[in-house]
């Protein structure tokens, strides 16, 4: 009976240690579940491009391929970059998965640069490494445009379409204005393009040189002549130093002759000749005429003198009088001489002057 009750007593015991290991083992199982079909999803997203990049002996391992997702990497574009890279036979030793990974984590284009080494590599005639290619993108430049521009040469207009002048003005020196369109013939200069100069410094460049070599020009008829003169000149001046181009051609599209500016300017220099000249003299008459006015001024100044003196002759007379020095009879004597300097003057023609001693009688 003691035995039968203490069985009865461990079966408790028994059934809640049954019931801790069915748990750790149910948890267990279920971990291990969870681990699984992790392991299948992340198998399952990377099979393929693992596969893709065994085949095409892009070495990229499975364990990259996972790291790159902790790591916040594009892993598709990666491996199909390395996957075009490898068909392509690009050989560069720099052009790694990690190489690729940093690029892509400081903001490039990984595919873009891929796509222009290939481009350059099938061109035969570029010369461009990845790493070149890489700073070319992250500089900001298209790098396969910039390929593509060295292989098929690019043409920009000189000057610009919708530009304020629609040509390019320049004098000879003969005075004839000449308008001229020009177009420039470039193609990228890659190992230049990063700190090279842009298109707007070869229009620049190129307008610059259009207009020094019309104006070195003797007449504007040997410029009709042979247009190729200028393109020789401005060629000639090595105009795509410190730029992202090199000048393959420059061709004059049009050229015209425009006003005679030399004419206009003499008529200008005649204008300003004849405004000067008439300042001159109207200079030279205000002179004249200040200088009349003085002289009539010190005129009236000695007629006024003449006044004044003839004023006193009464009284010098009335003196001589009063002190007997003059005679009646030599008074006399004296009126008859005027009396006949007047009749003479009359008979003469002269303008007779009125005596002074008769005036103050």
């Amino acid at each position: 009976m003691n035995q039968l009750h203490e069985t009865l007593a461990s079966v408790p015991r028994i059934a809640a240690a049954i019931s801790n290991g069915s748990m750790i083992a149910l948890i267990g199982a279920l971990v291990i579940f969870v681990a699984i079909v992790v392991i299948f999803f992340v198998f399952a997203n990377y099979f393929g491009l693992w596969i893709q990049s065994v085949l095409t002996k892009s070495n990229i391992g499975f364990s990259n391929l996972i790291a790159m997702t902790f790591r916040k990497v594009n892993a598709r574009a990666i491996v199909r970059s390395k996957i075009m890279a490898t068909q392509a036979g690009l050989d560069d030793p720099e052009l790694t998965g990690g190489a690729l990974e940093a690029h892509y984590l400081a903001g490039g284009n990984v595919q873009q640069v891929i796509r222009a080494l290939i481009a350059a590599k099938k061109a035969k005639t570029i010369s461009l490494t990845f790493r070149e290619a890489t700073a070319i993108d992250l500089a900001g430049r298209d790098v396969l445009e910039s390929v593509q521009t060295s292989v098929y040469p690019k043409v920009i207009d000189c000057p610009p379409r919708g530009s304020v002048k629609p040509s390019l003005d320049a004098v000879a020196k003969d005075g004839i204005q000449l308008k001229v369109k020009a177009r420039v013939t470039v193609r990228a200069n890659l190992q230049q393009l990063i700190g090279g100069a842009t298109e707007e410094t070869i229009i620049a460049r190129v307008g610059e040189g259009i207009v020094s070599a019309i104006g070195s020009a003797d007449n504007h008829k040997a410029v009709l002549e042979n247009p190729d003169v200028i393109s020789k000149a401005v060629l000639a001046k090595k105009l795509d130093s410190q730029t992202a181009f090199e000048i393959v051609s420059i061709d004059i599209a049009d050229i015209d002759v425009g006003a005679n500016i030399g004419a206009r300017l003499q008529a200008d220099q005649a204008e300003a000749d004849t405004a000067v000249a008439r300042a001159n003299a109207e200079s030279k008459r205000a002179a004249a005429v200040a200088e009349e006015q003085e002289m009539q001024a010190k005129i009236e100044k000695s007629r006024a003198e003449v006044v004044e003196a003839e004023a006193a002759v009464p009284r010098a007379m009335a003196e001589a009088f009063r002190s007997g020095k003059l005679m009646i009879m030599d008074y006399y004597r004296m009126q008859n001489v005027i009396a006949d300097t007047e009749m003479r003057r009359s008979l003469s023609g002269e303008r007779p002057e009125s005596a002074s001693i008769n005036a103050h009688q």
